[in-house]
């Protein structure tokens, strides 16, 4: 018997932050590329682990916190693009406030259903994480989503 794909949160938060205004297509996933060329023009968006959150008890309302990390890169210089990786993190935080975003169908890769974002908001302001060996430029913070399977 073959096993049915089902949505999780990382799918539904990738499928959603892509959808930002100004985030380019391929420049949102779970995994950073690793090679910085790929990334070096527009940053990159990171969906990390869940960090909280719970599932509504009674009806299949979703209601995970995920981490969000962006970076930026500058490979002919050993300064980090603090200012680079700030306003991709800006372009997120304004897509929480953008009503269109809300309420929408998501696509999601092939073999999965669709799923719907009800709401979105940060919990936390981005925070610069400095120290990087390869000198990223990288901003964090936690997102809560609130979301369900069609």
């Amino acid at each position: 018997m073959a096993v049915t794909p089902k949505a999780n949160t990382e799918l539904v938060a990738v499928a959603w932050l892509s959808s930002a205004v100004g985030v380019e297509a391929g420049q949102v996933a779970t995994t950073l590329p690793s090679d910085p060329a790929a990334w070096e023009t527009n940053g990159f968006v990171q969906v990390c682990p869940v960090v909280g959150g719970s599932p509504q008890m009674y009806y299949a309302l979703r209601e995970p916190v995920v981490q969000v990390d962006c970076y930026a890169v500058n490979p002919s210089s050993g300064k980090p693009p603090w200012g680079k990786a700030a306003s991709l993190f800006e372009l997120l935080v304004a897509a929480t406030y953008d009503t269109a975003l809300m309420q929408r169908t998501l696509t999601l890769p092939a073999g999965y259903p669709q799923a719907r974002v009800m709401t979105a908001h940060f919990t936390s302001e981005p925070r610069r994480i400095p120290g990087d060996d390869a000198s990223y430029a990288r901003y964090v913070a936690d997102l809560a989503l609130h979301w369900i399977t069609l």
